[in-house]
């Protein structure tokens, strides 16, 4: 059965960093993506970042050169490595994983596997 565990939400200010974590386990596909995704206050969830079984990665324009995913095969974990946030960051981060092919990630609907989420709060 696949897990996935988020950790790491916490409340900071504006302009500090957070890490997020992920625990992954027993995922089915020797291809396959692993992305964070978010939901903010009153809006629909959008795609962060995802990180594919050969390393490549791609970001939303909004948190380009702020965050960076990263995976850990070892020890069978994903981390989202977030500076400089600002107060439109605030929103419940969630993990996902889903298959790789045709070259890219799917989207939030493609994703096979979710985490419950974590809930990061940005102030000011």
């Amino acid at each position: 059965q696949v897990q996935l565990a988020e950790s790491g939400g916490n409340s900071v200010q504006t302009g500090e960093s957070l890490t997020l974590s992920c625990a992954v386990s027993r995922l089915p596909w020797r291809s396959y993506c692993l992305g964070w995704f978010r939901q903010r206050p009153g809006k629909e969830v959008e795609g962060v970042a995802t990180v594919n079984s050969d390393g490549g990665t791609s970001y939303r324009e909004s948190v380009k050169g702020r965050f960076t995913i990263s995976k850990d095969d070892y020890r069978d974990s994903m981390h989202l490595q977030m500076d400089t946030l600002k107060s439109e960051d605030t929103a419940t981060y969630y993990c996902a994983a889903g298959k790789f092919w045709g070259g890219s990630c799917p989207g939030s609907n493609g994703m096979d596997y979710w985490g419950r989420g974590t809930l990061v709060t940005v102030s000011s």
